[in-house]
């Protein structure tokens, strides 16, 4: 009977692993749905506020923290990683200012992306194993996709918190299916290529810590104060932007990779991304859009709200509003004015500083961007 239980199990992965990779997945493990190890540093964190306006991250902190209070009666969690595109092909701006995006948002909405596949996924394991549970899930639910991508053997947290491949880095979006289906675990099946022992090996190495400009992550790593991370002040917080972080903000419009184009770790991922020798298949909606260049910082400051939902047609990006577009275009034109001079975009600085006909949150940033360059007193 044991036997006849593990051979099933063993079975039940290699159709989930190869379900996955023909769904194009760049790696696939399985992990078992114990609960967090982490739940007491997760709630301390929360405690300390660390993140910010994410509310949603306390609201649903019991259930991250233990996959079985998502899916009753779960057994095992298989995790899924798609790679992404860690550089685009140059073009050409004719010299404009610019507004720079993080990778993960080049392509298509990897929550639709992912979604799909998994489901399908899902669909082929329920008809051939009738009767389990199988819930598909992305970043969107309550689930510590990063703990147990960890666990399931498809690499190792680092200090800057993203998971890390040991040779192909962190260009990585994540996805799961929780199901009460058994299976062998990859630990079990001893992470067997392209899988790995979640072993750390970022060692003595502090790049991501020390390329932080905004001081984010933990100078013992491992922890980031989402307040001062530029992806959530550009992404998630929806007030104004304090003024400390302005300059160090730079270029980022929508996100930001500066921990993850420190890491060692990607280097050679990088090298070899777009080339005939890149080992891990990146799929084809991920392919980077036009504004993967950078979007023009001006043509975003006299954005309609139509334009802002023509750009962001099929992006994960749509969930940023127009004014917190704006907002952070103000902020990066300040940073470029700062030492280029562009009339045109200094001009339409100043007059947002003195429109009452746009939010509030946009006239308040160009006048503190304006008074930082010394255009207002």
């Amino acid at each position: 009977m044991t036997d006849h239980f593990q051979q099933s199990a063993f079975d039940a992965a290699a159709l989930a692993q190869s379900l996955a990779k023909a769904q194009g997945f760049a790696l696939c493990g399985i992990a078992s749905a114990e609960a967090s190890a982490y739940a007491d540093e997760l709630n301390r964190w929360l405690s300390e506020g660390k993140h910010g306006e994410m509310h949603y991250l306390a609201d649903h902190a019991d259930i991250r923290a233990d996959p079985g209070k998502l899916v009753e009666g779960a057994a095992n969690v298989i995790v899924v990683a798609d790679a992404y595109h860690p550089h685009a092909e140059s073009q050409v701006r004719s010299g404009k200012p610019l507004g720079r995006v993080a990778k993960y948002a080049w392509g298509d909405d990897y929550h639709k992306v992912l979604k799909k596949r998994l489901h399908a996924v899902c669909n082929a394991l329920e008809a051939q194993y009738p009767g389990y549970t199988y819930r598909a899930t992305t970043d969107t639910a309550p689930i510590a996709e990063r703990e147990l991508a960890t666990r399931a053997g498809l690499g190792w947290t680092g200090k800057h918190t993203l998971m890390i491949h040991p040779r192909f880095g962190s260009y990585f979006l994540l996805g799961t299916v929780v199901t009460t289906l058994p299976m062998q675990t990859s630990e079990l099946a001893g992470f067997p290529a392209p899988l790995g022992s979640p072993t750390g090996h970022c060692g003595g190495c502090t790049r991501c810590i020390d390329a932080c400009p905004t001081d984010a992550i933990a100078q013992e790593g491992y922890s980031v104060d989402a307040r001062k991370c530029i992806s959530y002040l550009t992404l998630e917080h929806r007030g104004e932007i304090d003024e400390q972080y302005h300059e160090p903000m730079g270029d980022w419009l929508a996100g930001c990779d500066i921990c993850q184009e420190a890491c060692p770790h990607n280097q050679r991922r990088s090298s070899l991304a777009g080339q005939d020798n890149d080992p891990l298949q990146v799929h084809a909606r991920y392919t980077p859009h036009d504004y993967a260049q950078g979007f023009d910082l001006l043509e975003v400051l006299n954005w309609t709200a139509e334009d802002r939902q023509q750009a962001f047609i099929g992006s994960a990006l749509k969930r940023i509003k127009l004014e917190m577009m704006q907002r952070n275009a103000l902020i990066a034109a300040g940073n470029h004015l700062r030492d280029h001079d562009h009339p045109a975009l200094r001009e339409r600085v100043i007059e947002l500083a003195h429109a009452d006909n746009h939010p509030p949150l946009v006239r308040d940033t160009a006048r503190s961007v304006s008074q930082r360059l010394g255009y207002l007193p």
